[in-house]
């Protein structure tokens, strides 16, 4: 018997019936499966809750990523950590900062989504800001050592006003212009998905800006209502706009998510020593309704802008209140790719798929810890959240009061963390401290569901 597919019929035996019969003859319960889809993360530094258009912002303008909300999946409980290299320690291992090194540095042992992905048959990218290796060359601990097939970008910070670009791991150069980082950055990624449009990749797009020092190209320098703030988180909506463009240029729309986040709160403490270091022009965000700033355990310090997209997956136009963490993103990105997460790695996240897509309003987070230098200083159990007294460890530029008792707050009423509500529920504040007792460091029933 002699079967050929190649053409319009298939021959079996003496017989002639059509491919399509036989085909459905041979496998009828055959199921196609899709093809994994394209991921990208856009991560920005010290983006304030309150620096989006579709967040509340009454001087800046972002049409770019107030469509993206049109279109996506807006969270107004999204939690990462407090400062740039725990954050960032904490999106790619899916676990809190006290187990993977604390502060700047990633263990070189820890598993990242980069490495899941990886091993998945993704081809990964990471370009930006690192800061997960003491901001140095340090081996075992750069993009390349830890998943990433390509690296373009500055291992740390732009505090001192220069930075130093690589490519993968050999020096490029160093500049000062911290305006051309934006547009530098968003070139390069969109190189990477031009090459990789005919396989599966995942991309990490982490922005310097709008880490100060602050800068802005000529083209976007004085054009917006935010003073020279207004103008980087503007020039930040557009470049990110073209990343949104390729994307559906090449048709890879409809089989990529993206998910926008910035990666702690705004540097809001500091505003005036900032504008004396940028000729009197405003250089940092704002986190309003929130309390405080980037370093603090209060909402300012913890809580930011997110955003998730997939035409035709994701559920346009819905805003989840809900909790969601940056620890939440291995977890997810892993069940959406069909990616294996090593058994012996104990995970912070959850996977929150079906919370991200808006096919529930349910999220699987109950509990969230607020670690400020690897010591617990908050948690928040649903609406409920506890501050505890006599922290010691803090950032120097945080100018939060000192805690005399411990303080409750119902943020689902007091969203600003005014009105300290300890005497008032006793027995929710018994129930919080044993809450904040037991840690992170218990095992979790609900973890990796």
């Amino acid at each position: 018997m002699k079967t050929t597919f190649g053409g319009r019929y298939a021959v079996v035996g003496t017989g002639i019936i059509t491919a399509g019969l036989v085909a459905g003859f041979a496998a009828p319960n055959k199921v196609v499966k899709k093809p994994k889809p394209n991921l990208i993360i856009i991560y920005t530094d010290d983006q304030g809750y309150n620096d989006l258009g579709c967040y509340g912002s009454e001087t800046i303008k972002t049409p770019r990523l107030d469509k993206m909300a049109e279109e996506g999946v807006k969270f107004t409980s999204f939690y990462t950590q407090p400062v740039s290299g725990p954050s960032r320690g904490a999106l790619m291992t899916g676990r809190y900062p006290l187990r993977i090194g604390g502060g700047w540095t990633v263990n070189s042992e820890e598993v990242t989504i980069a490495e899941v992905l990886r091993d998945a048959g993704y081809a990964t990218g990471c370009i930006g800001k690192w800061d997960m290796s003491q901001r140095k060359e340090l081996e075992g601990s750069v993009p390349n050592d830890q998943g990433f097939d390509y690296y373009y970008g500055t291992l740390g910070a732009n505090d001192r006003g220069v930075v130093q670009i690589h490519r993968n791991k050999e020096p490029q150069f160093s500049t000062e212009d911290m305006g051309s980082l934006t547009k530098l950055y968003t070139d390069e990624a969109l190189n990477f998905i031009k090459k990789n449009q005919d396989t599966t990749f995942f991309l990490y797009l982490a922005h310097t800006m709008p880490h100060v020092r602050i800068g802005v190209s000529p083209q976007f320098k004085g054009t917006s209502a935010g003073e020279l703030y207004g103008d980087v988180i503007e020039e930040l909506d557009w470049n990110i706009g073209r990343v949104f463009d390729l994307v559906k240029e090449l048709g890879l729309d409809e089989n990529t998510y993206i998910l926008f986040a910035s990666d702690n709160g705004p540097w809001s403490s500091r505003e005036a020593f900032y504008r004396s270091t940028h000729d009197g022009q405003l250089a940092t965000g704002n986190a309003k309704p929130l309390r405080s700033s980037k370093g603090s355990p209060y909402e300012g310090g913890f809580r930011v802008p997110c955003i998730f997209w997939g035409p035709g997956r994701v559920k346009a136009g819905l805003t989840q209140t809900g909790m969601l963490s940056n620890l939440d993103v291995l977890p997810t990105f892993a069940k959406l790719a069909g990616a294996k997460i090593p058994g012996n790695v104990k995970l912070d996240g959850y996977n929150q798929l079906k919370f991200m897509t808006g096919e529930t309003v349910e999220s699987v987070r109950k509990i969230f810890y607020y670690h400020v230098k690897n010591e617990l200083q908050a948690v928040r159990y649903n609406n409920w959240k506890l501050l505890l007294k006599d922290t010691k460890l803090n950032f120097p530029y945080v100018k939060d009061p000192e805690k005399a008792t411990v303080e409750l707050y119902n943020l689902d009423t007091d969203l600003s963390e005014k009105v300290n509500v300890v005497d008032k529920y006793p027995k929710v504040t018994k129930r919080m401290l044993k809450l904040a007792l037991k840690g992170p460091n218990q095992p979790d029933p609900l973890a990796n569901p």
